[in-house]
């Protein structure tokens, strides 16, 4: 069931809230091992990370960052490899672990984390390494197999994508990753292929290891590893979209319980584009989160 929120879907509808202008800064950080990372600053409150999946840049979180301007100081960034951020070979999910901290310490010590897909993933990650610097996670749909409701990724799934990136097969990277993380059927794909966004997606095809490599053993078809990530601190919710596969939905729950303080959301009608076509619904449960935990 979804988050009852009342007064707060209110304030986010008022009149002229879509009219408000808010200070947005080009900004950048230097991560511990000498990447620059570059972000935009916008808004008013306590910071606010927001992690993109896979295939996205800053742009995919745009809007959604929009409209949590009105509370919170967002903090959206280019992950390593990706738009105006630069990339250190070799490729480690701790340095992407060092990113976000330093976009922490930049935003002044503390922030709440949002991830989506594998980027939510990499939120629970981050949040397990870096302790009280995190004070809430807010997670959308990752992307776990936990059982027979979707196949398991290939054992040499990460492997064969370095492969086809290393030789400048890009579009093969996409096709690959669409075809057996997403599940998206080959007549599907060839006509994605003519999609306005197939270019940026073949221009940040390098990354898809990058992601393989964050969900790791993850998408095996196996439960989730016990106490991985008993370390998180601060509270945690996981939403998924009513609309989602079944695939997903064992995946939001089987991250709800292995989070000590996590609560489970699903928002009717809603699928794994949520993050872009339906900001303002992921945002609403986000802000009531916030005020129901007093963070």
């Amino acid at each position: 069931m979804d988050v009852g929120l009342g007064s707060q879907e209110q304030f986010f509808t008022a009149p002229g809230y879509w009219k408000v202008e808010m200070e947005s800064l080009q900004n950048t950080v230097i991560s511990k091992d000498g990447t620059t990372i570059a972000y935009e600053r916008s808004g008013a409150g306590h910071p606010i990370v927001l992690v993109s999946p896979a295939l996205a840049d800053h742009t995919m979180n745009e809007q959604l960052g929009r409209v949590l301007t009105r509370n919170l100081t967002v903090i959206n960034y280019d992950r390593r490899g990706r738009g105006a951020s630069a990339d250190t070979p070799p490729y480690a999910v701790q340095r992407e672990v060092e990113d976000i901290e330093a976009l922490i310490d930049a935003a002044g010590g503390s922030a709440h984390l949002f991830g989506s897909s594998s980027g939510a993933v990499l939120a629970m990650e981050a949040a397990s390494k870096l302790g009280n610097k995190v004070r809430a996670l807010f997670m959308y749909e990752p992307p776990f197999i936990v059982d027979d409701t979707h196949p398991p990724l290939p054992v040499d799934y990460v492997t064969h994508l370095r492969n086809l990136a290393s030789a400048g097969r890009r579009g093969e990277a996409v096709r690959y990753f669409m075809s057996k993380a997403v599940g998206v059927p080959d007549e599907l794909l060839v006509q994605m292929q003519n999609d306005p966004m197939w270019p940026s997606m073949e221009a940040t095809a390098h990354t898809l290891a990058y992601d393989g490599e964050i969900m790791g053993d993850t998408m095996g078809g196996k439960p989730l590893p016990a106490h991985r990530w008993d370390s998180v601190a601060g509270p945690a919710l996981v939403m998924v979209g009513g609309a989602c596969p079944a695939w997903l939905q064992h995946a939001g729950q089987a991250a709800a319980t292995a989070l000590p303080r996590c609560k489970y959301r699903i928002v009717e009608d809603r699928d794994h584009s949520a993050v872009t076509s339906a900001p303002l619904d992921i945002a609403t449960t986000m802000h009531g989160f916030f005020l129901s935990e007093h963070i």
